[in-house]
């Protein structure tokens, strides 16, 4: 059974950084992807980045590219989010998510995602 702990979430003004931390475990296999998705009040979810880890290739939307940066520490399982000059519209409810190879539903990234996590506020004022 894979879990994903998700941490980091918060408020911060126009400019400033988070960090949003995700644990995975019960996990086999050695090389996967795990990725970020945000959903905003009265829009769609939207994914934000990905990796594939023990690889480290890694993909970004567009409107985030250059201010926010998907890293990993294989030795913790864990997949980090560096959010740097953070805008209002990145104000949401940020997930966790890891590949589900066989029924997983969301494709991003050339991955297919099934798990996820239980989701954490990001809310950047103005």
């Amino acid at each position: 059974q894979v879990q994903l702990v998700e941490s980091g979430g918060g408020s911060v003004q126009a400019g400033g950084s988070l960090r949003l931390s995700c644990a995975a475990s019960g996990y086999t296999y050695s090389r996967y992807c795990m990725g970020w998705f945000r959903q905003a009040p009265g829009k769609e979810r939207e994914g934000v980045a990905r990796i594939v880890t023990g690889g480290g290739s890694t993909y970004y939307a567009d409107s985030v590219k250059g201010r926010f940066t998907i890293s990993q520490d294989n030795a913790k399982n864990t997949v980090y989010l560096q959010m740097n000059s953070l805008k209002p519209e990145d104000t949401a409810i940020y997930y966790c998510a890891a590949e589900e190879r066989m029924y997983g539903v969301t494709w991003y990234g050339g991955c297919r995602f099934g798990y996820w996590g239980q989701g954490t506020q990001v809310t950047v004022s103005s």
